[in-house]
Formats: structure tokens, sequence, C-alpha cells
């Protein structure tokens, strides 16, 4: 019996070959927004290791939206050509079918890469700039006020998203992801402890959705009708008196009748004063409860063993299971995967004599992998 971790799924025109997705992962080695060759190597490897979807990192609708100076962006015809390069890459080597997920950093932007000084903000020598939010509240103590988004400031950030998702649509993406999750600009307007206005998005529960779901429903409207596009989004805060699971599955039946695919149940990320008890699968129960909206959904977070991930399947947990960090550490967890649970994935035929080996047979009937040889 095929392990269901390899079944095709299908959403809307898109047939996946399995369940397996590669999460977008920040690499911060764009130029001015434009993909390098560090994403033609990075994404390359993805496209040929036999997971069905692969996602490309957090991608920015326009410069102030991007949380440092390395990244992806996507609000520029340089911009647009450059990515066209990695896709048209991918496409040729690899059989995974491809995702963009699109983003504004909002107030959590400005930041030093990670491996400068991970969580916190650019000074004025270093070429910050002026980050906007919901409400004028900073990510942090340390951290300047962003500038409110009035009427105008709105405007401007719900077209940025649509042109980046026309942008998507020309470049043949099949699918789109809009980041509404990690305290990033969407989820300031869905949490309590950062959305104070006192308009129509602000307030009520119904309103802090508001503008979160009038920007899906026009970028829902500018992308084809038969990709599919999902949401990624916090199903909790992990702060008293912030978003919370309840709260989560209502922006899910609002997103199901506008006509959301799939979710991918993420949490945290809106402070640093945050207590994430992260461990294997963390976010796993979250995925069953957006599940239960009648929409597919995606696991994320700390699942690196294939057994688990077969389980989180099979169970009727989540619908895809996404990896980051197991995917950086084994670029073919997917060959591992299907050699521990007796499955199928794709492979170049350059790749044959290790796909087709002793080794993975031996991994298969579980006695472990020979030290040499095919």
């Amino acid at each position: 019996m095929t392990a269901r971790l390899f079944e095709p799924i299908a959403l809307r025109g898109l047939t996946l070959a399995n369940r397996i997705v590669v999460s977008p992962m920040c690499q911060y080695a764009a130029e001015d927004g434009s993909a390098t060759d560090w994403h033609l190597m990075h994404l390359g490897q993805f496209a040929i290791s036999g997971a069905g979807l692969v996602i490309v990192e957090a991608t920015h609708v326009e410069p102030r939206g991007r949380i440092t100076h390395g990244c992806l962006g996507l609000y520029s015809d340089e911009n647009e050509a450059a990515l066209g390069r990695v896709v048209a890459f991918c496409r040729r080597h690899g059989a995974a079918r491809l995702g963009i997920q699109l983003s504004h950093s909002g107030r959590r932007g400005s930041a030093r890469l990670p491996w400068v000084g991970r969580g916190e903000s650019l000074t004025a020598a270093e070429g910050a700039w002026t980050t906007v939010g919901v409400s004028g509240l900073p990510y942090a103590e340390q951290w300047p006020a962003p500038q409110v988004l009035d009427a105008a400031g709105l405007a401007e950030v719900l077209a940025a998203h649509v042109d980046a998702v026309r942008r998507a649509a020309r470049l043949g993406f099949d699918l789109v992801e809009v980041h509404i999750a990690h305290g990033y600009l969407l989820h300031e307007f869905l949490s309590p402890l950062s959305n104070h206005r006192t308009d129509a998005y602000g307030g009520s529960r119904e309103n802090r959705m508001r503008f979160p779901l009038e920007l899906f429903a026009r970028m829902r409207a500018a992308w084809p009708d038969d990709r599919p596009m999902g949401v990624r989004y916090s199903v909790t805060d992990w702060l008293d008196g912030g978003w919370t699971p309840e709260d989560a599955s209502a922006f899910a039946a609002a997103l199901k009748s506008l006509g959301c695919d799939y979710m991918t149940a993420s949490s945290g990320g809106l402070s640093p004063a945050q207590r994430v008890p992260i461990g294997e699968g963390h976010q796993v129960p979250f995925a069953r409860l957006l599940r239960a909206s009648g929409m597919p959904s995606m696991a994320v977070g700390m699942i690196f063993d294939p057994h688990h991930a077969e389980r989180v399947i099979a169970d009727g947990d989540a619908d895809f299971v996404a990896l980051a960090r197991g995917m950086l550490s084994d670029p073919h967890w997917a060959w591992r995967a299907a050699a521990a649970l007796d499955g199928e994935v794709s492979h170049p035929v350059q790749y044959l004599r290790a796909y087709r080996s002793r080794w993975l047979r031996q991994m298969r009937a579980g006695t472990g992998a020979p030290g040499t040889g095919l």
C-alpha cells in the first residue's frame, strides 16, 4: 500500500505528485530585491529533490516591505527578469511544481541580516529606511516606530500586492501563498496587540480581519482562476491578549468564502516577548484545527522524521507537510522518505545510480546503508 505522503493531490488546476513541500526560506542573498546565482543554486537543488512543491522564499511586494537589504522582491521589471531566470532553470532541470510566497514586512522591516545582528533594526549609517505599520507601535523597545498607514498608504500596499501577483502570473508560478504570519504587516492587522486602530480596520475581530481579507480578495481576482492561492498565517501569538486559535478558525472560514485553496498553519512572530514551546511538530495541531474549516492545510515546523510526516498525513492532521530546516540539512530528504516508507519520488536520470542503488535497497529493507558501492 502506497504511503499517504506519496499520494498526488489536486488544488484547482494544479496536481502535485506528492504531499512533500519545500517551505519558503529567506536567504538574504538578493541584490536590490533581485534573485542572484545563490537562488539559482538554492532553488535548483530543491527542484530536483523529489518534493511535489517548492515555494520560493518570502518575496516582498515593495522595497520598504523587505525585511533586510538582502531580501527578495517582486516589485520591479529587474526583479521579475532575475526571478524569471531562476524559474526557467528550475523548470528545465526539475520536476517540482513552483510556488511563491508574497509578503510585506511592515514594522519588522529595515532589519540587519540575521548573521550580523538577529532581531536588530538597521541604523541610519547602515541604510535604514522608514517602515510602515498598522498603529505606529514598534516591534520591540529598541526598534523605531513605523509610519502609520493612512488610507492612501493602505491603497499603495494593496496595489503593490496585486502588482506582484500579476508579475508572478507572468513568470508562470503554479501557486501563490500570501504571508499573514510571523508579525509581518498583514499579521499586525489581525492581532489586538498590534492593531490599535480606531477606523474600520481596527477594534473588533471582524474589523481587524477586514484589510487582510480585502487584500486577499483583490489578489485572488488578479491571479488566474485555474491556479491555487493559499495563505500562511499565525494561529496564535503565544501572548496573553493576542490572536488565538479561535480567531484563526474564524479567519479560515472567511478566507474560504473568498476562494482560498489551502492554509499553512504557523504561529508567533508578533513580539520578542513570545514564549513558543518549540518541539518536533509543535504546530501540527494547528494544521488539524485549520483543516476543520473544510480547506486543505499544510503542517510546518520541526518536521524531520519521514515516519512522523507520514503520520501527519495518514492521521488527517494535514494534507501537506512543509520542511525548511530538514531540507537545508538534507536536500534529498524526499529520497530518504521514499526509502523509509517504500515510496517513489522523482529523480534526475543523472542521479539514477544513487536512487536505484544497493544503498537505497538496504535503506528500504531497514538494514542501514552500506559504506560503499552501488
